[in-house]
């Protein structure tokens, strides 16, 4: 297909920052959104025109949690992986994504983020690079999850600092209950990086003095961290109860029970809440046994599971799935829940004067759906980087 410097979307149900449209048109020039309105949309000479047919447009998904998908993973640290993760993000509607390390050694750690500092310019036709999220290794060993238990270490400057300074990293998850870890959150916070509790056994009294160091952001809530219990809130009850915590979910509705996610939902609320996949290389590939990381995992069903254990580990989840199940689970429609797979998570970052809604001047990072939330078309800075085939 053949991209014009200015693009008409028309005949679409457009859920825009400012209101949902159910018939309207949107213009893009030069990447971003130029024109907004309701109704028939004009006919501009050189424009390409696009008939949405009634699908809807939204904001284009911002994943800032994913590890991999499509057999590639993010340490494997290499443009060629980190631009067939960019592709494969874009069929599920994701423009934006953080390339999200695993617990590792120093030397594999500084390659992936060495990486993501090569390609942050690139153009792989798919999802839009935002840089990387550093999850571990400064994590706890009693809530490992999947992370490499060997390599869990506590933050050192001489390695951490060296990280920062590539400045790629936008969002920083580590367990907060050690003091060997605090320096790191306030160093993280006064360079502009978002900092996460996450696989952390913490009390609620730990949490909370690291949310007054600057920590803001809960890693994949519910998972790998301390349960809420009545006499000891832990870093459940933390990150529910502290209302300025944003909170990340895996909406698979197998991490998470959909009774905890009501719950999560009514405590931290639409600006509160971020969807994200946790997807992981074997994403997108057939059911069988693989080699991940330093562990064999299964995939079947859906599912990514630890051979010797059966315990979970990542996702195959794709981010229109967690906002279909969202919907599903708060009974609400897609124009209530919207903004946790877009705005929140670029406000999370401090994209969002640019990203992760539709309205004039931004972007114009846009998906489009039809009624059950499949994707259509995925467009990247104005630029279509999927278009569905229609004999799919």
């Amino acid at each position: 297909m053949t991209i014009k410097t200015q693009i008409i979307i028309k005949n679409a149900r457009i859920v825009a920052e400012t209101g949902c449209y159910d018939r309207a048109w949107l213009r893009v020039e030069d990447g971003k959104i130029a024109a907004i309105a309701p109704g028939d949309s004009p006919e501009l000479p050189g424009t390409n025109i696009i008939d949405a047919n009634g699908a809807t447009l939204l904001p284009g998904f911002i994943d800032i949690h994913a590890h991999g998908g499509d057999g590639f993973d993010v340490m494997d640290g290499d443009a060629d992986s980190l631009a067939g993760m960019a592709r494969f993000f874009a069929r599920g509607g994701v423009t934006g994504f953080l390339a999200t390390t695993w617990t590792d050694s120093g030397e594999q750690i500084q390659q992936a983020l060495q990486a993501v500092a090569s390609a942050q310019d690139m153009r792989a036709g798919g999802a839009r690079l935002l840089g990387a999220h550093l999850e571990g290794p400064y994590l706890n060993t009693e809530k490992c999850g999947a992370q490499h238990s060997a390599y869990i270490r506590r933050a050192d400057p001489r390695e951490a600092l060296p990280w920062l300074d590539l400045n790629v990293i936008r969002l920083l998850s580590l367990a907060p209950e050690f003091p060997e870890n605090h320096w790191l959150i306030e160093e993280a916070v006064s360079r502009g990086v978002t900092v996460s509790v996450a696989h952390s056994n913490g009390s609620f009294d730990q949490i909370r003095s690291a949310r007054d160091l600057g920590l803001s952001h809960a890693t994949h809530a519910f998972n790998a961290m301390s349960p809420l219990h009545h006499r000891e809130p832990g870093v459940v009850g933390a990150v529910l109860s502290l209302d300025d915590i944003n909170c990340e979910l895996i909406c698979d509705l197998e991490h998470v029970h959909p009774a905890a996610i009501k719950i999560l939902w009514r405590c931290k609320g639409v600006d509160r809440l971020i969807l994200i996949t946790d997807s992981v290389k074997i994403a997108g590939m057939p059911d069988g046994r693989y080699q991940f990381s330093h562990q064999e995992v299964e995939k079947r069903d859906g599912s990514v599971r630890i051979c010797a254990d059966g315990s979970l580990a990542g996702t195959t989840l794709t981010m229109n799935a967690a906002l279909r199940n969202l919907m599903s689970v708060t009974e609400l429609p897609v124009e209530a829940v919207w903004q946790t797979a877009s705005l929140n998570p670029a406000r999370a970052i401090g994209v969002d004067e640019r990203k992760g809604s539709i309205a004039l001047g931004k972007d114009a990072d846009l998906v489009m759906v039809d009624e059950k939330l499949d994707v259509r078309m995925t467009i990247v800075e104005g630029q279509i980087v999927y278009a569905r085939d229609e004999a799919e």
